[in-house]
């Protein structure tokens, strides 16, 4: 199985008392999003499953794709590592997941299936990680396929 995290790109900044999960892509965003559309949208493979928090500066980063996609509120900017790994079905899903979402619950995610002691890493905004989960004799692994970051597109 394959799981994608994205990254919202960039968003602007709350102004006072405005809700968080209203915040929009500023138009480096709306570049981000698109730029990382594009090689997404080459590399996916058939039958994706794309699934997206409900903030707006999330689906508006995932509407750049141009694909089908699910708000799943299970992807708000407060959850946790178990939530979307049990959402996306890991590692057992048939089909590959688009996870669009936000730090530091995608980090958090990506540290767990790769083990890494710090228990979080950094996710650009606008980033894309790729990872595969396989079997290698009797040993469930996660591989690290891709790391992606829409300036260097």
């Amino acid at each position: 199985m394959d799981l994608i995290f994205w990254r919202h790109a960039e968003a602007f900044e709350a102004q006072g008392g405005e809700d968080d999960m209203t915040r929009a892509l500023t138009p480096r965003g709306e570049r981000q999003a698109t730029r990382m559309a594009h090689w997404l949208d080459r590399q996916l493979p058939d039958g994706v499953r794309i699934l997206c928090s409900p903030a707006k500066r999330a689906e508006q980063t995932v509407i750049a794709l141009g694909r089908k996609y699910k708000i799943r509120d299970e992807l708000s900017p407060q959850s946790q590592p178990d939530q979307v790994l049990e959402l996306a079905q890991w590692p057992n899903n048939k089909n590959s997941v688009l996870i669009v979402g936000h730090q530091p619950f995608l980090g958090q995610t990506i540290a767990k299936l790769l083990e890494l002691p710090s228990g979080e890493c950094s996710v650009r905004k606008g980033a894309v990680w790729w990872l595969r989960s396989r079997q290698k004799e009797e040993l469930q692994q996660t591989v690290l396929i891709s790391v992606q970051a829409a300036e260097m597109l």
